[in-house]
């Protein structure tokens, strides 16, 4: 494998239900695992791991804070479903993070199924600097597939 094969971090871009969000500075939480039970084989000292489950990690959008609210509102509108109760739990059917090649072509793409937000972080507020306000956006999903 060529080092012109390999991909670099910070050229990949977010897209939720077809709009292409850009901005983030971060993207964490790409990750699955499957989950093993232990099984003891009856008069045998011997151990069988077997699949249960798959796990996937919560995605962690960060970027820099904006006056485009549409993050939050997504949040906001997930809160409000739990408080009332009147209206389901705003799921994106398609949450896609692209990795692309020094070029700006999509090599790689994530695809989150039926996404919802779980956490909003405000920025951290230091008069003392003069850094970016970000705010972070955790989102569950029901699977992770990667294309």
């Amino acid at each position: 494998m060529a080092n012109a094969d390999l991909l670099l971090t910070h050229s990949y871009q977010v897209e939720i239900e077809g709009l292409i969000v850009a901005g983030f500075s971060e993207v964490s939480g790409l990750e699955q695992e499957i989950e093993t039970e232990e099984i003891h084989e009856g008069g045998l000292d011997f151990l069988h791991k077997v699949p249960k489950g798959i796990k996937h990690a919560n995605i962690v959008l960060k970027r820099g804070i904006t006056v485009d609210s549409s993050l939050r509102k997504w949040y906001e509108m997930t809160l409000e479903a739990i408080r009332y109760g009147t209206k389901p739990i705003p799921k994106k059917p398609t949450v896609y993070i692209a990795l692309k090649n020094s070029t700006n072509d999509e090599q790689i793409r994530f695809m989150l199924k039926f996404a919802y937000p779980v956490k909003w972080t405000g920025p951290q507020l230091n008069a003392s600097t003069s850094e970016v306000a970000v705010e972070t956006l955790e989102l569950v999903h029901e699977g992770l597939v990667v294309t």
